[in-house]
Order: C-alpha cells, then structure tokens, then sequence
C-alpha cells in the first residue's frame, strides 16, 4: 500500500522541534502585551475579493500565489485561504466596527498562511507569521513604535546579525508620479528586462526593482530614486521617522528599491533581514498602509504594521542555538501489579502540585526503566515497586548524584517547594557544568 506523505510545501513540526516555536510565540506574546497589542484571530479563509481589493490584482500574490476555490453555496462563492494577516485584520476592524472605540487599535495575531510558491529552505506553500497592526494614528512615532517592538521581538530571541533596510513608497499621489517616471525609464529596456519584468513594466513596474534578475538589476541601478519624488509633507514624515529611529539607536540602511510586493503600501517601508538564510533573507516586513480601510469600505484611517515569518525565524534560531529540550522533573518507574495502578494517581497528584512528571508504562524490568530515567533527563527517578506500594512509600533517586532516599509518598506530595528548590539547584548545576 503507498504511503501517505504530506503535501509538497508543507512540514511537519516534530516534537523536538516544537520547543523552538513555543519560545518564540510566548516571546512574542509578553512583548506585544507589554506595548498594549491585543490578540485578534481571524478565519484563515475569506472572499477572494478581500485580497483583490486590499492587495492588488497586479501584485504576484494575487495572479499567481493564492489558493482559491469555490464553496458549495448557491451559486458558488470564490474563498481564498488567507496568504497575508492584514487584509483579514482589517476586514475585522471594519465589519465588528473596532474603530467606533475611538483611538488607536494596536492588535497581533499569529497563525498559518498559505501562497502557490517554489518551497525552498525559508519558504513553504503553508507557512506561519506573527504580525501586528497599529490602527488610526498617521503620526510618525507610530511607524517608529512598530519598528522599534520587531527589533525588540528579534533581539530578546538572541539574534544580533540583521540588518534593517528602510524606504518610502510616499502617498498615492507621490507614486503614480514615480511610477510614470519609471516607467518612461524603463521602456527603452523593456527588451532586456527578465520575462517577469517585462509583464509588469505596464502593471506593477514597482515591483521590477526588487527583481532577482542580474540584467534587471543592472538596469534598475540607474532607476530614478522615489524619494526623489516625494512630496514636501511625504518627505517629512519620512524624516521624522528616521530621526525617530536614530533617537531609538536601531540602526538601519536607505534602500530606494524597497518596494514591498503588495500594492497597500504608502509611505514608510521596512524589512529587516539576515545573511544567513541564502535567498529568503528577509525576517520580517512591513510599513504604513494609509488606504487599505478605506478601501476595503471602511472610514478614512492611517495604519501601519509588520509580519515576521516563523519558518525563516526559527532557521536563524536553530543555526545559532542548541536545540532546546523539555526534560521532566521526575521520571516514574514502576513494577508490579498494585505498584503500575498506584503510580498513575502518585503521578498525577505530583503533575498537580505543578511538576512534570514521565511516567514509565512499558512494564518492563526495572533495569530497562532505569536506562530510560537516565536518558529523559529528569532531575529524579522516583521508584515503586509492590513493597513500596503497600508501605506507601516511594525511592527518590537524585540522578545526578545517584544518591536514593525512601519517603513516605504523603511527605513526598507534602513538600512541593522544597523539591522544587532542590530541582532549580540540581538544574542550574547541570547547566554551568555543560558550559
């Protein structure tokens, strides 16, 4: 019979692994929480048209990257499994009516999206994010607050090489002037331009600067600049964020061809990247998207946010740290009728008294039991047998010392923060000898 597999452009996320994603979720939890972010979650499909609209037909996402289809309601409407946070974010802003609260809505939400694309190291069909959104503030310290909290979010992760590379993509005003400039630049070339570029050139020539494309890059080095474009107020935003981030110390490198690939970004764009993942060097991404409310049918509201992507956070985190492993605080090792059915309740009452308990269900001799004690790393293996049992009494062995003790089960449950304090000093003992 064939074997199953999972689909190409997924994985699975073994329990080995886990322990990398669980640290970067609860990170990125207390930090959102201490800056006033709240959770939102949203469905991880919606009509296709909230993409069309809040991304743009032009952009990649939209022609070649979704996966849509239709539902069995008549007739047939088209869904799409959501392949960015924002659009969702913001169709539940508007259709729950969070801005009737008044004020800024700082939200984050965290969980699958899912694009059409060639799955390499960094990049899968079904992919994970943790992003945020800063709703109804146009001030420029609001494009500095997101910034400032990603850099904050990477660097308690223990990440220091990135780099930070910033833009202006100005007002809608600011780009179709830049766009028709481009655009009368790069028609001479269009014969030279990659196949990619060539199509874009009339529909999103923008996206042309951040091609991959080595004769296309060559060309577009002598693009004309958009911030050579921007308008008087567009430019002073774009310099007060700057000096917002120099206030901040988080350093950071003009890159006029940070365009971003989704069609509502205005103003600030940002990503931070790192060289280590090869061509998916980009961490997280973001910027300021004045019009997409709006657009969406929603009232008149600058907003601005960011997106990490998990897959290529945790590449970074692997590289640079050990894999971090969940070792229990007793092992349980059990033999003998009466001995099996009291160590499931000394077990449980031990895992309610707070501590992690592995308990050994393979009824094999104690000496295979043992060998598994050692290899959990637990602190201590707790032994019974049917004589301890009858006595309720329990072996306590500290596995590190190998020194063993009976206690009566009742002074065993009696004492939780004594053995938890016996647990903490065994544990960082054990960490500054392995260093």
């Amino acid at each position: 019979m064939t074997t199953i597999q999972a689909v190409r452009g997924t994985r699975d996320i073994l329990p080995d692994q886990v322990s990398y994603w669980q640290r970067v979720e609860t990170t990125a939890r207390d930090i959102l929480t201490k800056a006033a972010y709240r959770e939102i979650r949203t469905p991880v499909f919606e009509l296709t048209s909230l993409f069309e609209r809040g991304i743009g037909e032009a952009t990649d996402v939209v022609g070649k990257e979704m996966y849509t289809f239709h539902d069995r309601d008549t007739p047939p409407r088209s869904l799409t499994l959501r392949p960015e946070g924002t659009a969702g974010v913001v169709r539940a802003f508007i259709e729950n009516s969070l801005f009737a609260q008044g004020g800024v809505q700082r939200l984050w939400y965290k969980g699958p999206m899912f694009r059409y694309e060639k799955p390499q190291a960094g990049r899968q069909r079904q992919f994970h994010q943790v992003g945020l959104e800063l709703l109804g503030s146009p001030n420029p310290r609001a494009d500095a607050e997101v910034i400032a909290i990603a850099t904050d979010l990477l660097q308690s992760l223990g990440l220091r090489d990135l780099q930070m590379r910033l833009n202006s993509v100005g007002d809608r005003v600011d780009r179709q002037r830049y766009r028709d400039a481009l655009v009368a630049y790069l028609t001479p070339f269009q014969a030279d331009l990659d196949p990619d570029s060539q199509n874009r050139l009339t529909r999103n020539p923008l996206r042309i600067l951040d091609s991959k494309d080595a004769r296309t890059q060559q060309i577009a080095q002598n693009a004309p600049s958009i911030l050579d474009h921007l308008s008087p107020e567009s430019q002073r935003h774009f310099e007060q964020v700057q000096q917002l981030l120099t206030d901040l110390d988080i350093a950071y490198q003009l890159d006029p061809c940070l365009v971003r690939g989704l069609d509502y970004y205005t103003h600030t764009a940002f990503e931070i990247q790192s060289d280590h993942l090869g061509a998916q060097a980009t961490v997280c991404g973001g910027g300021r998207y004045d019009g997409l409310v709006s657009e969406l049918g929603g009232p008149e509201t600058p907003a601005v946010g960011w997106a990490i992507g998990l897959e290529r956070l945790i590449l970074l985190l692997q590289q640079a740290q050990p894999v971090p492993t969940s070792q229990p605080d007793f092992y349980l090792v059990c033999r003998g009728e009466k001995a099996e059915a009291q160590s499931l309740v000394l077990a449980q009452k031990l895992r309610h008294a707070g501590f992690s308990v592995d308990l050994d269900l393979s009824g094999s001799p104690f000496g295979k039991q043992f060998k598994r004690a050692d290899r959990s790393g637990a602190v201590a293996c707790l032994v019974l047998g049917d004589a301890e049992a009858e006595a309720k009494t329990v072996q306590v062995k500290w596995l590190q010392s190998g020194e063993q003790q009976p206690m009566s089960q009742a002074d065993l449950l009696a004492m939780p923060e004594i053995l938890r304090s016996e647990i903490t000093v065994v544990r960082q003992v054990t960490a500054h000898d392995s260093v």
